[in-house]
């Protein structure tokens, strides 16, 4: 997170526009989360004319712990990591997104992955919050960090590396100084606040902290992510929803193709239809054509459907009899009926 103040610069986020492209074309799985994470803080940024009649402004949504707690101000809470102050700020946050989305989301699922992110984004203000309330109350240098204006997705970041480098053995390098990966943070947040004071030190403390809870929290918990659950059937049901309209079509056309490609067919069909369209159906004893069920003479041959006028197997077919169809007028009908 940024503390108030800075400029806008031009020209950065071309470059960074480049970087994700080069970036998404090497991997197999393109990370959709983190596309769409980097999406919504640059288009908040840049506020578009179709946005910006309903996006707030930065003054509206600055994280400011006593305006949150006076006024109960939510928007304050959620948006403020969305918001940045300038190019650079948007650059190099969008830049660590893009290095630690990747890694994170290709190594889980798309909607586990959205719901650490909607977590660590909760808990990180959060605790946030509660650390500059707490300074308040029990330290007489408190009030600076109560009545600090901060915004930008650095703390939830710093609460993306934390999960990254958990389980990591390795060492890395921060700014020039070689740490062990899990301690990488930590020694972040301490040279950042050494060389740009401007920055909110509660607020990536408050995102480092968020990450260790979530670590903690996860491996407590044995079941499935109640939040991923809910992503996930958010997703399912949004899919639904704007599919619907598709299937509703789709089971018209499948409906008038059955009514007027034809009302049965011929021979042991019955058993491609289904159950239940075969029992609406009914076959004719003369040339086995399988009627619709409300028919009562074979719509084929002509022949009723309880077969009185048949005599078992015998007439029916013979060539020259005058009330009954012959072979090749039976063939004929057959061919009309299929070339239809």
């Amino acid at each position: 997170m940024a503390g108030r103040g800075g400029g806008r610069t031009r020209g950065l986020l071309p470059f960074l526009a480049l970087e994700t492209v080069l970036h998404y074309q090497r991997l197999e799985r393109k990370p959709p989360v983190t596309a769409g994470l980097m999406a919504a803080n640059c288009l908040i940024y840049l506020r578009p004319a179709f946005l910006d009649s309903i996006l707030p402004t930065i003054d509206e949504v600055w994280f400011n712990p006593r305006l949150i707690f006076k006024y109960g101000d939510l928007k304050r809470f959620f948006l403020s990591p969305f918001y940045h102050i300038g190019e650079p700020h948007l650059f190099y946050n969008m830049l660590s997104l893009l290095w630690k989305g990747v890694q994170l989301e290709t190594s889980m699922s798309s909607v586990e992955f959205a719901s650490m992110v909607a977590s660590l984004l909760a808990m990180s203000q959060g605790i946030t919050l509660l650390l500059a309330k707490s300074l308040l109350l029990f330290f007489d240098y408190g009030k600076p960090y109560y009545s600090e204006y901060a915004v930008g997705f650095s703390g939830v970041l710093f609460a993306m590396k934390v999960v990254l480098n958990a389980q990591s053995s390795n060492y890395t390098d921060v700014y020039g100084l070689i740490v062990p990966s899990r301690y990488a943070a930590c020694a972040e947040l301490i040279l950042i606040q050494m060389f740009v004071p401007g920055v909110s030190f509660l607020g990536h403390l408050g995102g480092i902290l968020a990450g260790i809870a979530y670590l903690r929290l996860k491996g407590s918990f044995s079941g499935p992510d109640p939040l991923s659950i809910l992503i996930g059937a958010f997703s399912q049901g949004l899919t639904s929803f704007v599919t619907w309209p598709m299937r509703i079509v789709k089971d018209l056309f499948r409906w008038r193709r059955r009514r007027i490609s034809g009302r049965g067919y011929v021979g042991g069909g019955g058993n491609r239809r289904g159950r239940a369209e075969s029992q609406a159906t009914w076959r004719c004893p003369a040339c086995t054509y399988d009627n619709y069920g409300l028919l009562s003479i074979c719509e084929m041959c002509g022949t009723s459907r309880n077969g009185d006028d048949l005599s078992s197997f015998s007439p029916p077919f013979s060539r020259g009899s005058d009330d009954r169809l012959s072979l090749d007028e039976l063939r004929r009908r057959r061919i009309e009926r299929f070339n239809r």
